[in-house]
């Protein structure tokens, strides 16, 4: 007999208010019952929807895996209630990820850090680091205070396909494959948190995310290392990193002439989703008269494009288009991030 869905519990928390209200924080306490029998729970952060489970729980992150249907060989980011909870998790912890954490935690930045004996090999795909972050969103820093552990919590999303942003999405791609999904609205970045490898020097950025380099320089006082600059022998040392990742089932493609590509498809027949920051160019509001494209208009600032953008393709994915296209990202440090993404949801 199959499972049954999942409860959606809403939680709140209000700006003005000092602490969480009583239907919040009965489903926080639900949900770390749920966490410390070993189960799997969807949590908000600021980043994305993740799919927790209790790190130093072996059985329960081999869950997360299943649930996925993720490779053993990619591993998972540990989140914690504080940075004392992180440097319990390490084996040492370098000058660099002191300098980091100090001003950007919490925040959407993960640290890659020498790996403690309590996390269990599956966490880090049998490598000798840890990737570990100390989320802003503060209902998923209080239910790790409240479930008394650090929690292993990659997206909440069936593997390589687009990350959740809503608990909506959290549903339409895992079903009965998890236990519970706390449902706090859509997320602020949009994207995955930057990761930055402490272990190397200079310390090495090893997925872009909502904190630029730039930032990360100046939190440092010294450069980072672009993501190509150093390559390492052994297992991955933080998720982000195979070729095709993010990526809708609808194929999509980058361009740098998309109106032109737009145009080459529609005369095909084809039906088309275009992801466009010109929308209300002439040649664009053209092609829009069409009722074969679904034209989509981003923002021109990188953190509003991010924060748009997985929701935008989980809404094409539901339109029946043989094709998105996307305009191509500026080169440059705010839109590291999302080219990164849509690149790699590009890669056949």
């Amino acid at each position: 007999m199959s499972r049954p869905l999942p409860d959606v519990l809403p939680v709140r928390w209000p700006a003005d208010a000092t602490s969480p209200p009583p239907e919040t924080v009965a489903a926080l306490e639900r949900a770390a019952s749920i966490l410390a029998g070993g189960g799997l729970v969807a949590i908000p952060t600021e980043t994305v929807y993740g799919l927790a489970a209790v790190a130093t729980d072996a059985d329960a992150v081999e869950r997360i895996f299943a649930a996925k249907g993720r490779p053993a060989t990619n591993p998972l980011i540990v989140h914690v209630a504080h940075p004392e909870m992180a440097r319990g998790l390490a084996a040492a912890w370098p000058e660099a990820a002191d300098r980091l954490t100090a001003t950007l935690w919490p925040g959407p930045l993960t640290v890659v850090v020498p790996r403690s004996p309590r996390i269990p090999d599956a966490v880090t795909a049998g490598g000798g680091t840890v990737a570990v972050r100390c989320p802003s969103h503060p209902l998923t820093r209080l239910l790790i205070e409240m479930a008394g552990e650090p929690l292993a919590a990659p997206s909440a999303n069936r593997s390589l396909s687009v990350s959740p942003t809503t608990a909506a999405h959290v549903l339409e791609g895992l079903g009965n494959r998890i236990d519970l999904i706390l449902d706090a609205g859509p997320c602020v970045h949009g994207i995955e948190s930057t990761v930055v490898d402490c272990t190397t020097d200079p310390p090495l950025v090893l997925r872009p995310g909502p904190i630029t380099q730039a930032r990360l320089t100046e939190a440092l006082g010294m450069p980072v290392a672009a993501p190509s600059a150093i390559a390492h022998a052994g297992p991955a040392r933080a998720p982000g990193q195979l070729p095709r990742h993010y990526a809708p089932r609808t194929p999509l493609e980058l361009s740098d002439t998309a109106s032109e590509r737009v145009g080459s498809l529609l005369a095909e027949g084809r039906r088309v989703g275009w992801l466009t920051v010109a929308a209300d160019a002439p040649a664009t509001r053209s092609l829009a008269a069409s009722r074969d494209v679904v034209v989509v208009p981003m923002p021109a600032d990188p953190a509003a494009y991010a924060a748009m953008l997985y929701a935008a393709l989980h809404a094409l994915d539901k339109r029946d288009l043989s094709t998105i296209v996307v305009d191509t990202p500026p080169d440059t440090d705010g839109w590291r991030a999302v080219r990164d993404r849509l690149s790699r949801a590009a890669t056949a």
